[in-house]
């Protein structure tokens, strides 16, 4: 990865290495209920360990104001140790004396968590002074939270200026799988956009029609545009005022000589509940009462068949109410065979979003495509084609 400055570009034996993770993970009662970004994290940590820096973490977590018990780190640091099988210290500030002191004692290869950085108002506000204090704490800043290098704060982006920075690992596999879907991507490039709304994706749909061969749009933002064609959506979730905005994204796609896949059949049902009775029509005999909830199987095999002729896809977003059987149907089918495709050498696969990798753990793919960003709103804005501060500040100068 030539562009950016990696842990490939530095000695860290012996050295206080800041370690900007995003630890802000799921917590109930006191214990960790979902732990794939530190199960992800934790090879980047052992590493720097290995080397013998003493490895400083730092993140937030939630949004507190102020210090707040409720928000520590505490458990989350018992999570990190549990995970790597190896002692995390946890310090209950992030500067100040007490950070200090537990950082000079120090030895090679120890690991220390301080406590939330959003505990001052200096995160993120990115101020200079609070800067300045974390600073203190090490010789060397390594940045390995994509998802919330979106965010100009003191630790993601702030520190960046003040010390030698770098992306760690999981950072770096990130950039990379990147690189591979929207920088050079082999062609055909396809994407699949979905989930409920066109106006949360208008920046997405915008930018990604400069970039690939064929957009697949599905859930419920794809009756915005049948509607705009004219087709009858009865009682579906629709944005009737995004109607012209959606008929102009299909007239530049023309214009651009760009495919727009949109569902040719769809599964109704007259309530969203599990198991509600449903049945596939085509997309001109939705009736009055009906609720579009996936797409149908005529649909699945064409989207199947995109895929099969793809050779990179970025998918954000599902096809369907995949919350709910039978209407993750459309979802875990287009998942599959994405799988199955990118483990047989055909295509690269790189997915990500909170709804998309929800959806991806329901079809059971999650390790099964190229590459999941566990990042949401991060991973959004970087496919909208935005800079990011933590992550333009590691660009070689």
């Amino acid at each position: 990865m030539s562009a950016f400055r990696t842990l490939d570009h530095v000695d860290v034996k012996g050295k206080r290495v800041l370690l900007r993770a995003d630890l802000n993970v799921p917590v109930d009662n006191g214990i960790v209920s979902d732990g794939t970004r530190i199960d992800r994290l934790g090879p980047a940590i052992t590493e720097i360990a290995d080397k013998g820096a003493k490895v400083i973490l730092l993140s937030h977590f939630g949004r507190p104001k102020g210090r707040d018990q409720k928000n520590s780190l505490k458990p989350v640091a018992a999570e990190v140790a549990h995970a790597i099988k190896r002692p995390v210290k946890f310090v209950d500030d992030c500067i100040g004396e007490t950070a200090e002191r537990a950082v000079a004692t120090m030895k090679n290869g120890d690991i220390v968590c301080l406590e939330n950085t959003r505990f001052y108002p200096g995160e993120e506000k990115d101020d200079p002074a609070f800067v300045a204090q974390l600073a203190k704490l090490g010789d060397i800043f390594v940045n390995d939270a994509f998802s919330v290098s979106h965010r100009a704060h003191a630790s993601t982006e702030g520190l960046a200026h003040v010390m030698p920075a770098y992306a760690g690992r999981t950072l770096q596999a990130e950039l990379e799988a990147f690189e591979k879907v929207l920088d050079k991507p082999q062609r055909p490039l396809a994407a699949i956009v979905g989930g409920a709304k066109v106006s949360t994706k208008l920046e997405l749909l915008g930018h990604l029609l400069q970039k690939v061969d064929v957009l697949i749009i599905g859930g419920a933002m794809a009756n915005t545009f049948l509607l705009a064609l004219n087709k009858p959506v009865g009682k579906s979730l629709v944005e009737r005022d995004l109607v012209s905005t959606a008929k102009k994204i299909m007239d530049e796609a023309k214009a651009a000589k760009r495919e727009i896949v949109l569902p040719v059949d769809v599964v109704v049902a007259e309530k969203f509940e599990l198991h509600a009775p449903s049945r596939a029509v085509d997309v001109d005999r939705v009736g009055d009462k009906d609720m579009i909830l996936d797409i149908g199987p005529r649909s699945v095999e064409q989207v199947v068949s995109v895929l099969a002729r793809a050779k990179t896809l970025v998918w954000n977003g599902p096809f369907g109410a995949f919350e709910m059987e039978p209407f993750d149907n459309g979802t875990v089918e287009v998942a599959e065979a994405a799988a199955e495709l990118t483990e047989a050498g055909k295509l690269v696969s790189v997915a990500g979003g909170g709804d998309t990798v929800a959806a991806l753990n329901v079809a059971g793919v999650v390790d099964r495509l190229s590459y999941v960003s566990t990042a949401g709103g991060a991973f959004l804005e970087w496919l909208e084609g935005k800079a990011l501060p933590g992550v333009e500040v590691l660009r070689m100068k």
